[in-house]
């Protein structure tokens, strides 16, 4: 910002930076990182982490908090920044807003998942007791750098892994999502998400997928920003979710345990005749076209029992279930019967 860079020379203070990358990001772009602020003349600190489903907890949170008391940062006019997938940005985010009250942020998504859904919400948050983000808050980056780039250097899985969480947005509210999902899902996951002109018939699928997926998920969440509504499409993918991918970890990615999650509740779904047997299907060829896993070993009966009362705990005492009624339509449901849950469990494990 030239008017920072003015700011700064006027009152002769160097600018300052404490950057947080993803040990992993760090090998791949941590030498053009630090080339950038060492020709911007900033002063820097570059702290790199394995920022994993299985280290995001208080105890990364507080070395964290060590490095930043060591640097002296300034909460006012120094923001943290944050480089990575969305534990990351997650965890970062929670010792931002801790540090004095609440330190400013930027978020630098390096990951598809992160890309379309931590890097425009208001959330932040880390593992504990074996519960998924159960310690965190709300407090919003003053900016995200969203770059498609960074995609290009991610395993293929990462990218399906991504494509899990697109998939909600289209299911509950977007029937054209789902439409270029299912009609160009191989192709963005050949090309990870580049543009590539050699593929005209495709159109440019990687910028309207991603566009349409964040502004859908900005709809949702920006009206509900503190989830005072406890009423959340976006909870799709979410109900047994959380208790399988900590049960399981490390076999499945956050993205994949959302899939599973939701090729349960689309049956479902059909089980209470909101979709018919052929919007089912397409659903599910859909995630097999987006290389999504529709079924995990882990995901037994007595875990999706003990995942739905912790949804009723969650859910002030209704289970608020996010179901399609249809490609792109949804509501939220109370009634559904344990009669019905079992029978689309059996279904579910028999095909």
């Amino acid at each position: 910002d030239p008017q920072e860079i003015e700011l700064a020379t006027a009152s002769k203070r160097k600018l300052r930076r404490f950057i947080v990358i993803d040990e992993v990001v760090d090998k791949l772009y941590g030498s053009k990182v630090r080339e950038y602020f060492e020709k911007n003349n900033v002063q820097h600190k570059i702290l790199a982490l394995p920022t994993t489903e299985e280290t995001k907890s208080m105890d990364l949170v507080l070395n964290i908090l060590h490095e930043v008391q060591n640097f002296s940062l300034d909460r006012r006019t120094e923001p943290i920044i944050a480089i990575g997938g969305g534990v990351c940005l997650d965890i970062v985010g929670l010792a931002a807003s801790l540090y004095r009250r609440r330190t400013p942020y930027i978020r630098v998504p390096t990951t598809l998942l992160s890309y379309v859904d931590a890097s425009v919400g208001a959330k932040n948050g880390v593992n504990f007791l074996q519960c998924k983000n159960k310690l965190g808050g709300y407090t919003p980056p003053v900016a995200s750098f969203l770059d498609r780039s960074f995609l290009q250097s991610i395993p293929r899985r990462h990218i399906s892994n991504g494509l899990g969480e697109i998939l909600k947005m289209a299911l509950m509210k977007h029937k054209g999502l789902f439409d270029l999902l299912k009609n160009h899902g191989k192709y963005l996951l050949d090309t990870k998400f580049q543009s590539c002109n050699g593929f005209a018939h495709h159109g440019d699928a990687a910028l309207q997928t991603t566009r349409i997926a964040i502004e859908t998920m900005l709809e949702e969440l920006a009206p509900n920003l503190w989830e005072d509504d406890l009423d959340r499409l976006v909870d799709f993918g979410h109900v047994i979710s959380p208790e399988l991918e900590m049960r399981v970890l490390p076999s499945l990615m956050h993205g994949e345990a959302v899939n599973v999650d939701m090729a349960f509740m689309t049956y479902v779904a059909h089980a209470r005749g909101l979709l018919d047997a052929r919007e089912k299907e397409q659903i599910l060829q859909c995630m097999r076209g987006l290389e999504l896993p529709l079924w995990h070993s882990g995901c037994s009966w007595a875990l999706i029992q003990r995942a739905l009362r912790e949804r009723l705990k969650h859910g002030g005492g209704q289970p608020r279930m996010p179901l399609p009624t249809g490609l792109g339509v949804a509501d939220i449901f109370n009634d559904t019967s344990e009669e019905t849950l079992e029978r689309a469990y059996k279904l579910w494990v028999k095909d």
